[in-house]
């Protein structure tokens, strides 16, 4: 058998003394978590690691003794060796390393309980000869396996009917909960000196602890409001279909409901339960961040140098010059567009019905055009809240100002669609078919002269009428499919804001080890005469799979359609609406 020691690389200079760790129970491997140097009284290192044991609950012990000779320590080696009869261990390891070399040398010194000094001690001296090529050391990093959350710590307690976790999972787990052993550092008034990961310092500062104490009366207060904003939306009026159904549509009102479950889940008095909450509280608070600094950038913009009166003044001429640009395609449509031959009666009565609402919406848009500026001072004030409430009211006011055009275009597709669902009925019935509304088929049927003559009359008139009607659809669709485009730009970007992993991707560059995904060892030493030394490396995650397992699920209300969705759609005219994610609110 090959013992494994799963060696700090901090204390590969530590000062001669114990080494603190534990025994990896169904493994012949050990874990070394601290070296306490000497002078030390062995009672009081009794006494600490029994308190250890009773804060992190891991069984901790004296593994053995680590020496580094240095000047005026001659009979240091010896000494730390005779500790073994007053720490009593099955297996007493004594690691020493020369100074000038990089490899260690270990014997493992066996001890039974009922055996005599004399069989002891052949024992050892038979065991001596190979033990070095018997252990391997395997060197790691403490605070990135403690941060690592490869394996993360199990709440509940394991059940002894599932197979016995493996090495490297004890491992992980075993340097996660030894926290309060790491607390003692060089800095702090006792008996006992160590050498560990933070033997330099505590990484924590008081700034830390006051921000701790500081979210405590933060997250009351947020939870008082929400819980008011709550009440409020909870009224009966709200619950009405008509306001039910505009909220439903508006993209600053779904953007206002997912930024109220994103504060509800922030100010949430109960801590992260697991690694993948803490990941979607921290992403939601980095991106929540983000969205207003972005948002209080674009609103300091506005409100400089008279924007806001410019974007006014550009607004009514643009609506004019949209609005004639449409009156001279419906012109061109109301001759011969292309050289087609069109319908001339249903021709004239498309022309004329879609002239008329766009006078009606140009008299619509002067008559508001005094209260533009006002409007758009008020509205620019949404950015303080963030850029994606600027951004989702601005696909709303682009939503208003081309009402016109998705009028024309579901007045086009909805007859177009009549035509194309009247058209295709008729074809089944010069085939001997009809559509079977219970079963969702088609079946067979027969028609007499009279049903047939009837048939034929109407699918020529649908027939012919067809492409005028086609033509005014595909104009208004191609002009709808622009609207839709800029809108759905404006809905992935308040998606893309609002579920990118900010925080993880910030980790993945800066604190790769944090996000892991799997291990790796490397030969670091391998001199003669000492042991071998492997190296163990943490792999982090790749950075598609970081964004696919931390983003934040979104609350859209347009779902996305697929491109053999969407040409479908088109082809049998119907509506189109712009596209977003489809919603996946989890909790």
């Amino acid at each position: 058998m090959v013992l494994k020691i799963f060696f700090p690389q901090c204390c590969n200079r530590a000062e001669s003394g114990l080494l603190v760790g534990r025994w990896i129970s169904g493994h012949d491997s050990a874990v070394v978590l601290a070296v306490i140097h000497y002078p030390f009284i062995p009672g009081q290192v009794k006494q600490y690691i029994q308190q250890m044991q009773a804060q992190s609950g891991v069984e901790l012990s004296v593994l053995g003794a680590w020496s580094l000779p240095k000047e005026g320590q001659e009979g240091m080696e010896r000494f730390l060796r005779d500790l073994s009869t007053v720490f009593p261990q099955e297996r007493w390891l004594q690691v020493s390393r020369q100074m000038g070399k990089m490899g260690f040398t270990c014997k493992v010194v066996y001890r039974g309980q009922n055996e005599p000094a004399a069989q002891q001690e052949a024992k050892q001296q038979n065991e001596e000869e190979d033990d070095e090529e018997k252990v391997i050391f395997v060197h790691y990093e403490q605070r990135k396996v403690m941060l690592s959350q490869l394996h993360p710590i199990e709440s509940r307690d394991p059940d002894p009917k599932t197979e016995a976790p493996s090495e490297l999972r004890q491992v992980f787990q075993t340097v996660a909960r030894s926290q309060p052993l790491f607390f003692l550092d060089r800095y702090d008034d006792g008996p006992l000196k160590s050498t560990h990961w933070q033997s330099e310092g505590r990484e924590a500062s008081i700034i830390v602890e006051l921000l701790k104490q500081a979210s405590v009366p933060l997250c009351v207060l947020i939870s008082w409001l929400l819980a008011l904003w709550t009440w409020i939306c909870n009224i009966r009026i709200f619950s009405l279909y008509p306001l039910r159904f505009l909220s439903s549509k508006l993209s600053t009102c779904v953007q206002i409901s997912y930024r109220t479950e994103h504060m509800r889940t922030l100010s949430s008095p109960k801590p992260a339960a697991g690694h993948t909450q803490f990941m979607r509280k921290a992403n939601i608070l980095v991106s929540f961040l983000v969205d207003v600094a972005l948002g209080v950038l674009l609103m300091s913009w506005l409100y400089r140098d008279n924007h806001i009166t410019m974007l006014a003044n550009m607004l009514v001429p643009a609506a004019d010059h949209v609005a004639k640009e449409l009156d001279e395609l419906l012109q061109w449509l109301m001759g011969v567009p292309a050289g087609l031959k069109m319908n001339r009666a249903l021709d004239q009565v498309l022309g004329r019905f879609f002239l008329y609402h766009i006078h009606l919406w140009i008299s619509y848009i002067h008559l508001m055009s005094p209260f533009i500026e006002g409007i758009l001072w008020y509205g620019g004030l949404s950015a303080c809240l963030g850029l994606t409430f600027a951004l989702s009211l601005l696909s709303d006011m682009v939503a208003l100002l081309t009402f016109h055009i998705y009028c024309f275009y579901v007045y086009g597709a909805r007859l177009y669609c009549l035509k194309i669902y009247g058209l295709s009925s008729l074809w089944r019935l010069f085939r001997g078919k009809k559509w079977n509304v219970l079963r969702q088929r088609v079946d067979s049927c027969s028609y007499d002269v009279d049903q047939l003559f009837i048939g034929t009359l109407l699918f020529t008139i649908l027939l012919f009428l067809l492409p005028t009607t086609a033509l005014y659809y595909l104009v208004f669709t191609l002009l709808r499919l622009v609207v839709v485009l800029f809108q759905g730009v404006l809905h992935l970007s308040v998606d893309f804001i609002n579920s990118f992993p900010l925080f993880a991707v910030g980790l993945r560059v800066c604190r790769p080890y944090r996000l892991a995904e799997g291990v790796k060892f490397r030969v670091l030493c391998d001199e003669p005469g000492t042991a071998l030394h492997l190296l163990m490396e943490i792999n982090p995650l790749k950075g598609s799979t970081v964004v696919q397992t931390y983003r934040t699920p979104t609350y859209s209300c347009y779902p996305r359609d697929s491109w053999a969705a969407l040409v479908k759609k088109l082809f049998v005219g119907e509506l189109i609406y712009p596209w977003r994610h489809k919603s996946t609110k989890t909790d």
